[in-house]
């Protein structure tokens, strides 16, 4: 099966060879939505399972994860044809101040990689900006990245400002980064914590279920 091609593509990071072994199940009449899932998802899922049992580390982790978006770029197309959804609307970026988008575009390969659709606004996003996307876009999370203590104050602004706001309110606030951690999450009333890529599409899966 060209979805077992894929997978071992995937978990391997040979971006050529998933490039190919999506072409070929294409070409062999295989359904888009079933080498999503069956390719990508679960190959990705893998990489996590080997991250944190510290096989892999996080350069394994950004060869997938590329070697993936390369791939979804020949197989959106396909999805979208077959009027395939994506499992939820993930709206992504790092918070005012704050430069570093290393972490942060991991994390949305990863979900996208998942089957969620990403919305990327970069990196020195403000209160203002977020809380304007998420009226436009209406997602279902909101990922807050930061990777410097002097930042995540500016965490505590977005959530506060989400939450004020009647229309935007219930939207599920997750946040990560180096420095965060739970309590923080806690403290500030986000919804989740995550401390890596792998663990963000956990946490993601569970809040979608809920």
């Amino acid at each position: 099966m060209s979805e077992n091609i894929l997978f071992n593509a995937v978990v391997n990071g040979d971006r050529e060879r998933v490039i190919k072994a999506i072409q070929e199940a294409i070409e062999n009449g295989e359904k888009a939505d079933i080498i999503l899932q069956e390719g990508i998802v679960k190959g990705m899922a893998e990489v996590g399972r080997l991250f944190e049992e510290g096989e892999y580390f996080v350069p394994e982790m950004l060869i997938a994860a590329r070697a993936v978006k390369d791939g979804l770029q020949v197989l959106k197309p396909y999805l979208q044809l077959a009027d395939i959804q994506p499992r939820g609307k993930i709206l992504i970026g790092t918070v005012k101040g704050d430069l570093h988008d290393i972490g942060k575009n991991l994390v949305s390969i990863m979900l996208e990689g998942a089957g969620y659709q990403i919305i990327d606004l970069g990196v020195d996003v403000d209160a203002a900006l977020f809380l304007e996307k998420t009226k436009e876009e209406k997602p279902d999370v909101l990922a807050l990245s930061a990777l410097l203590t002097t930042t995540m104050t500016n965490m505590t602004n977005v959530v506060k400002t989400i939450r004020n706001e009647k229309q935007t309110r219930n939207v599920k606030i997750i946040i990560g980064g180096a420095p965060v951690t739970q309590n923080f999450a806690d403290e500030i009333g986000a919804d989740g914590y995550s401390m890596d890529a792998s663990q963000a599409v956990r946490l993601v899966n569970s809040l979608m279920q809920r």
